[in-house]
């Protein structure tokens, strides 16, 4: 079954020399369900090679040792596959809009396929990638199940406007995965990963160390099989309470490109298990492809230049506001405040490497209350999040910050001091929908 051309958009036109096939994976690290591995593979056909290569940037956007460990261990398992598929990963380091160009050169790829990626950092790799090459640069939203571009032109203004997107694309996008056909052509002589001379390359804080969630494409399987048999039935009546284990725990995978969010996407459908199954869609489908929408109309969408005129406006009105309490970054990150149920959730961050959902909304609109400017709080939010969430440096944590402290997506509610008119969060609010005590408990330190 080819893939839906759809999928793909071009970032380099220019003539197919009829050389090897270059995958660029960076987005999607897996070797099974992966549109964009699928498409080189239906390229390369039966007379071209196939290679795959990724490029490791020794320091990318404030990831730590937690997630450079996590992702390379996973990597690892992604090269094995493909090796017994005839597939080699190159394993490349540096700069990837240089070093993609070089391989390609060196290996007089005819074509390069990539995956989509809104966030700047790997737009800008691509851009000069695309200006480097002799090849063609094609890249494939393995991302989303509606491709992104597709989805919609413009910058939705929030999840009711793009579901009817989604909703109408879904018949034609929701399909089973081929299979990834073993190598026919000989593929060229290439050094193998070097692992362990990867990890003395990075300049990663050590201070984050790896966290127990095991890493990969079987991994992440396991865990989708698990929620979907056993945790699925409680995700409409439960996944707002942090104390339940009622979400899905698919974050990291899906972040690292470990799981495709369409699998999940399809197995979940299979279930046919009615409210469940269409939370978890909304979640999964509309609200994660929404954030990827923003991130590719709104290339400031780290700053309050991203957030709604309105709530722009509220903001500036309350910059003067007396705050109740005033910390420090070093204080949040220290997880010193004055508030047990922020202390437990900044902990569980700490600890764990993610934080339950509706605790971060609720973490990161402390954060606004308790800094001295609306900036420094999306900047000491962000920081903290992509320091130590496993999924952090992604569209959905960049959205749902904005969404938490310059209310992006959302509407003007009721006015308070400091806040304005940003939908507020508050201890007893939370109390009201789960067991604050017994999550203190638990993570308070």
């Amino acid at each position: 079954m080819p893939v839906n051309p759809r999928r793909v958009h071009t970032l380099r036109a220019a003539p197919d020399g009829g050389g090897p096939v270059l995958y660029w994976m960076s987005r999607e690290q897996r070797a099974s369900d992966n549109w964009g591995l699928l498409y080189a593979r239906e390229l390369a056909g039966a007379a071209r090679p196939l290679v795959a290569a990724f490029c490791l940037a020794p320091a990318f956007a404030g990831a730590a040792l937690r997630q450079y460990d996590f992702m390379l261990r996973g990597l690892e398992q992604t090269a094995r596959t493909l090796a017994g598929r005839g597939i080699p990963l190159v394993l490349l380091h540096g700069d990837p809009g240089r070093e993609v160009p070089r391989l390609a050169a060196r290996l007089r790829a005819g074509v390069v396929v990539t995956d989509f990626d809104p966030l700047r950092a790997k737009r800008d790799w691509q851009a000069r990638a695309a200006q480097a090459l002799d090849a063609p640069l094609l890249e494939v939203d393995g991302h989303n199940v509606v491709p992104c571009r597709i989805a919609s032109y413009k910058k939705e203004y929030a999840a009711r406007t793009i579901r009817p997107r989604i909703h109408k694309l879904l018949p034609e996008f929701l399909e089973e995965f081929p299979p990834l056909t073993p190598q026919q052509a000989p593929a060229p002589e290439l050094p193998a990963p070097d692992w362990a001379g990867a990890r003395r390359t990075l300049r990663a804080d050590p201070g984050v160390p790896p966290v127990a969630t095991p890493p990969g494409e079987a991994a992440a399987r396991a865990a989708l099989g698990a929620f979907t048999a056993d945790t699925l039935a409680r995700y409409a009546a439960q996944r707002n309470d942090p104390n339940a284990g009622a979400t899905s725990g698919l974050s990291p995978y899906l972040h690292f490109g470990q799981l495709a969010p369409q699998r999940a996407a399809l197995d979940v459908a299979a279930t046919g298990s009615g409210e469940n199954q269409a939370a978890f869609l909304e979640e999964l489908v509309v609200r994660r492809e929404l954030a990827d929408n923003f991130c590719l109309h709104s290339p400031d969408y780290d700053t309050l230049d991203a957030a709604p005129d309105w709530a722009r406006r509220t903001l500036d009105e309350h910059r003067a506001d007396p705050r109740p309490y005033l910390y420090s970054p070093e204080a949040f990150e220290a997880a010193a405040t004055h508030d047990p149920l922020w202390n437990a959730a900044q902990n569980q961050m700490r600890a764990s490497g993610a934080m339950h959902g509706y605790l971060r909304m609720y973490w990161a609109k402390k954060i606004l209350e308790w800094s001295p400017t609306p900036e420094s709080a999306l900047a000491t939010a962000i920081a903290l999040n992509d320091r130590h969430q496993l999924d952090g440096r992604d569209p959905n944590g960049y959205t749902g910050i904005l969404w938490s402290v310059a209310g992006l997506h959302d509407r003007p509610w009721g006015r308070r001091p400091v806040t304005g008119t940003i939908r507020a969060m508050t201890d007893s609010g939370c109390r009201r929908k789960f067991d604050v005590t017994a999550y203190i408990r638990r993570w308070g330190g």
